[in-house]
């Protein structure tokens, strides 16, 4: 829009002049010229708003995606090797839902499929058709392809030199003391093969509290992985029951 002032009418006297009188108004007073607005023509409005309506909508519509928090990374499992499992403090107490779900995906290689945990003094199977009264808090996995994750605590507390006993009675029946990690102190790793099973697992000495994790797969070969898996499986339990 243009803005100016409004010519005066030829012929048509200034208010407060006479005819042909070119001196100053008689009340003294000089009067500013009213200025008037050029108009946009009706059609042209209509059609800078209709090319104006889109824009105006697009931008209100798109956002700065820019500024949207992007989703955090999921950290990588943590090994044994890089735990101080010496130096942690376990408490003899509940640990299962401290164990974080990616922890047992990644250890499974799926989904679970089911689980199962019980606590110190519940009924409860503590061995393959024995059931009894736990003094244990427990917690097991499984998988649809029978992959199985299992982790327990002992409640009560246990010496060093009962611990020594542990260690070596780990190594029984159809399992051998393999090189790993130190999972506590005292502390063993072992590797078992039973009923078409492959089973790694660590066991050890937190403190006075005795923690011990397996992972166990089927099949007539070890999985490749299985010793990774274990590995960073019994990692994370550490680092749970002791949080």
């Amino acid at each position: 829009m243009r803005v100016r002032e409004k010519p005066e009418r030829e012929g048509t006297p200034s208010r407060g002049r006479g005819p042909g009188h070119s001196g100053p108004p008689r009340d003294g007073v000089r009067r500013a010229r009213t200025p008037y607005v050029e108009g946009v023509p009706a059609v042209r409005r209509l059609r800078l708003a209709a090319l104006l309506l889109p824009l105006l909508l697009v931008t209100a519509c798109t956002g700065d995606d820019s500024a949207a928090p992007k989703p955090t990374p999921s950290a990588p499992p943590t090994p044994l090797e890089s735990l101080s499992t010496t130096d942690l403090v376990v408490p003899r107490e509940a640990f299962c839902p401290m164990v974080p779900p990616d922890a047992v995906t990644a250890a499974l290689g799926s989904e679970p499929a089911s689980s199962t945990s019980y606590g110190n003094g519940q009924r409860a199977a503590v061995a393959a058709g024995v059931k009894d009264v736990a003094h244990e808090f427990a917690c097991t996995w499984r998988a649809h392809d029978g992959t199985t994750a299992r982790a327990w605590l002992f409640a009560p507390p246990i010496t060093r030199a009962l611990a020594g006993s542990l260690v070596r009675s780990a190594t029984a029946s159809g399992c051998a003391a393999v090189k790993g990690p130190d999972f506590g102190a005292p502390s063993v790793a072992t590797r078992c093969v039973h009923q078409g099973r492959f089973e790694l697992g660590y066991r050890g000495l937190f403190g006075d509290a005795w923690l011990t994790c397996t992972l166990s797969a089927p099949g007539k070969k070890q999985p490749a992985d299985l010793t990774q898996r274990a590995n960073r499986w019994c990692a994370a339990v550490a680092s749970a029951a002791a949080s």
